[in-house]
């Protein structure tokens, strides 16, 4: 195949598999975006609200997460239809994944050098702003380049780089690093080194001329199964920013736990290890038999169930049994999750834009949630009150995925 046929038929729907040497770097270069988000989100931003305001901790945490969770739901769809539409020699999603690690690692930058909350918030909104972006390109070159058949198995491992990204970001910012500070800096040379390797070994889609059609207009009425999934991925990102934003302040505050952080870390090593095994048993399970929605249903009810487990018996040892159940249900959810948004796409010339709109579900509950966790906490029976919302919100997941016409 020609270079000129290579650039015109960008657009087209894959058909020939991935190779693994393609999924391992796609793995890496997700695993450290993912590490770049949750290592400061689980630990180091925490650490650092309660350094700079002990007693309001909780409001500055919240503030400062849905402050940038806002930039992100702006920049996710921006940088999504501007790459939809580049024409770079060097291809059209790699400048921007590279790009945006670089913003992100400038931000994470500015937070390791923070003095007070102000450019602590500018510092994150900096890292959403960059790790949105390369959010967008890296989760375009799924339907770019990936066939159907095979989405399911590459969602599970996008759903194992992201349990790890948590899991290792917890391990370098409490036991191979010390400080706030140095654990900034190896979030931003992680996550740089994994978004450069993929540049660097990866071959990207080129286009010669640029997509028409310059909006960001979805209509509900000609594209009801990408607002359900839309709906439905919302809702399962709600339930877990509800069972996990607040973790480490539920184990010191509630729990009472000798060591919060060494806590943490070993919940995140069940639900680790529990979410590999749902990615890849199930997601291979899903693209064998074609089946999607019924894992989707299933990775529902296990979340309920670990949170409602929390709502019943918020305990340590409640923890320690609930962590691997919401680790499965999770895998389960992303396996099968990267499928079903990339074939409900309205377009394939604007790919990025309408997974961008998709991605604003990842980051809307990261704003709202903040707040409502605030009103939960305070009129709804504390962290039993907090966790029976979190397992609503997955269940209302199953049911509006359930409205998905063009999926099985």
């Amino acid at each position: 195949m020609s270079e000129t046929q290579t650039r015109g038929e960008g657009f087209a729907e894959p058909v020939v598999p991935v190779r693994r040497g393609w999924m391992a770097w796609l793995f890496f270069a997700n695993l450290g975006l993912w590490l770049a988000i949750y290592a400061p989100i689980q630990v180091l931003l925490p650490q650092q609200a309660e350094l700079f305001d002990r007693a309001n901790k909780e409001l500055v945490f919240g503030l400062v997460t849905g402050v940038g969770a806002a930039v992100s739901m702006f920049v996710v769809p921006l940088i999504g239809f501007l790459s939809d539409r580049t024409t770079s020699r060097f291809g059209r999603r790699h400048p921007w994944t590279l790009g945006g690690a670089l913003i992100g690692a400038a931000g994470l930058g500015v937070l390791a050098t923070a003095g007070n909350i102000t450019v602590m918030t500018i510092g994150w909104c900096l890292v959403q702003a960059g790790i949105g972006g390369m959010l967008a390109a890296l989760t375009s070159a799924v339907p770019d380049r990936v066939p159907v058949p095979q989405r399911a198995q590459v969602g599970g491992l996008i759903g194992i780089s992201q349990m790890l990204g948590t899991v290792l970001g917890a391990v370098v910012v409490t036991l191979l690093v010390s400080g706030i500070f140095s654990g900034y800096v190896a979030c931003a040379l992680i996550v740089v080194t994994g978004a450069l390797l993929f540049v660097l070994r990866t071959p990207d889609t080129q286009i010669a001329v640029r997509p028409v059609k310059p909006t960001f207009w979805i209509s509900p009425k000609e594209n009801a199964d990408f607002v359900w999934a839309w709906g439905a991925h919302l809702m399962i990102n709600m339930g877990n920013a509800f069972g996990t934003l607040y973790l480490l302040y539920f184990l010191s505050d509630y729990v009472h736990h000798e060591s919060p952080e060494d806590g943490l870390l070993l919940l995140m090593l069940f639900y680790g290890v529990a979410l590999a095994a749902g990615a890849v048993l199930f997601g291979a399970r899903s693209d064998k038999t074609g089946r999607r929605k019924p894992y989707v249903h299933l990775a529902a009810g296990v979340m309920a169930v670990a949170a409602l487990l929390l709502a019943i018996w918020p305990t340590w040892t409640a923890a320690l049994i609930a962590a691997p159940l919401l680790g499965v249900g999770f895998g389960t959810y992303w396996a099968v999750a990267i499928a079903i948004l990339t074939q409900v796409l309205p377009a394939a010339e604007d790919r990025a834009k309408d997974l961008g709109v998709l991605n604003v579900a990842n980051a809307l509950p990261q704003v709202i949630a903040p707040v409502l966790t605030t009103l939960i906490l305070a009129n709804l029976g504390g962290y039993r009150g907090l966790f029976t919302v979190s397992a609503c919100a997955t269940l209302v997941a199953a049911v509006l995925i359930s409205r998905v016409r063009s999926v099985v």
